[in-house]
């Protein structure tokens, strides 16, 4: 093995296996060619390059340097060897080598997607989309809250068909405007029109900052017209349906309505804490059941945040060279859920509660009790101690009681039976995490 492959094989223990088996293991190395301070590889096509020395050309340069001392200058060619000679020569054309994308994450498929009953319906519909583009559903609208799965849902449909070799243009719509207006400035929009109207896939991240931009509205809608006439597919994600967008002009909402609308609820505590799993399967983490059960429960919906919490764990680990314990979780994380309790009020909880266990508020505050009343205060005693910043003082204020060591009694009471009864920690976890949802979705 030389010191190419040795390099490759250390990259290969540091990422995901879904990074490797797309690009890394493409990867050819040149040794013919390359010297100690100037390495070259041989990549495939332009796609693997380009993501390869975005995201992995200074490991590649710093495992170089552990193994062999000297930390050289990475080079990435596109083609392959030819036995003949030691330059490079690139492939011949082909339908493969033709495939072009914009920026596409290559761990975002639907292999990775966690599927659950919060966004079964997007993923199957996205998933008939990457099947058959083009036929029963264009556009394709998905919409649903922040971090809650619709930019991977957006980004698997290409992946599909980048390995398909297709054109596949994926962007945000910020970043479509930001085009739009280079190319407005320097007279060359028939450049602009061909990038994005001459594609299979047309991919579009966060349509809703749309609203209001009138000019852009005019050219996107011209280039939706374009793309749908020629069964070319169109696929847009949005934080809300698109006759919920102010500023859209109506011929915009009409047209993201002519194929399927899917939404993406937020994900239930079994598929947050399957979403958690996956990540840790993924890149190698090991979190043992009770800190995944934590997260889960205390960390909200936003999956990308709870996924940067992951992350931020492993490297903290790793930094310090101690165990992931819970006690280690809850110190790192305590900053993050400090910021959450500020924005959740006992009102809240008392309204949430209300509702799930079809009991008055008043009721709740009042000094019944009848069982399920008595469930319900100690439930909305436990939230509030651990989802709001209240002292148990004010929490006994704001129930009427008579001081501190009432609230202590009730915070053991439910202990107790968290201890003794599974079902009522699994409701627990599940009013406690519609608390998150709803709070955070009116910030």
């Amino acid at each position: 093995m030389n010191i190419g492959q040795k390099v490759l094989f250390e990259l290969k223990k540091e990422i995901s296996e879904t990074e490797y088996e797309r690009y890394i293991k493409k990867l050819v190395y040149d040794a013919k060619n390359s010297r100690s301070n100037m390495v070259y590889f041989n990549a495939p096509n332009m796609i693997v390059t380009k993501w390869i020395k975005s995201k992995y050309t200074e490991k590649i340069m710093h495992l170089f340097e552990v193994l062999g001392e000297v930390k050289p200058e990475v080079k990435i060619n596109v083609g392959t060897l030819s036995k003949n000679t030691t330059k490079p020569l690139v492939k011949k054309s082909s339908e493969k080598s033709h495939a072009k994308s914009t920026y596409l994450n290559p761990s975002l498929t639907f292999d990775s997607f966690i599927v659950g009953d919060s966004n079964q319906f997007a993923y199957t519909t996205a998933k008939s989309v990457a099947e058959k583009p083009g036929k029963q559903y264009n556009p394709l609208f998905i919409y649903g809250g922040v971090g809650l799965g619709k930019t991977h849902l957006l980004q698997a449909i290409g992946n599909y068909h980048i390995d398909l070799g297709k054109t596949v243009i994926y962007t945000t719509l910020e970043q479509f405007m930001n085009i739009f207006t280079s190319h407005l400035r320097s007279q060359t929009m028939d450049r602009f029109r061909d990038k994005f109207r001459e594609c299979d896939l047309l991919l579009i991240d966060d349509i809703q900052f749309l609203s209001r931009k009138e000019q852009t509205q005019e050219e996107f809608f011209h280039t939706f017209n374009e793309l749908h006439n020629n069964n070319k597919q169109i696929v847009i994600t949005a934080d809300r349906a698109p006759n919920k967008i102010a500023g859209l002009v109506d011929r915009l909402k009409t047209r993201f309505e002519w194929g399927l609308m899917a939404d993406i609820q937020p994900p239930g505590l079994e598929t947050k804490i399957a979403i958690i799993q996956k990540k840790c399967e993924l890149d190698g983490i090991t979190l043992n059941n009770e800190i995944v059960n934590y997260i889960a429960t205390h960390m909200g919906d936003n999956i990308r945040e709870i996924e940067g919490t992951i992350i931020k764990l492993n490297a903290l680990s790793n930094m310090l060279n101690q165990e992931i314990t819970l006690d280690f979780a809850q110190n790192a994380i305590k900053d993050q859920l400090k910021e959450k309790r500020d924005n959740v009020t006992i009102d809240d909880i008392v309204k949430i509660i209300s509702k799930e266990l079809n009991i008055k508020p008043s009721d709740i505050k009042s000094k019944k009790r009848t069982k399920n009343v008595v469930s319900a205060r100690r439930i909305a005693i436990y939230l509030a101690r651990n989802l709001t910043p209240n002292s148990m003082p004010q929490i006994a204020v704001y129930f009427g009681m008579k001081d501190h060591t009432a609230i202590s009694h009730a915070m053991k009471k439910i202990n107790e039976i968290i201890d003794n009864d599974e079902n009522f920690k699994v409701l627990l976890e599940e009013l406690s995490n519609k608390v998150h949802t709803d709070t955070q979705n009116d910030v």
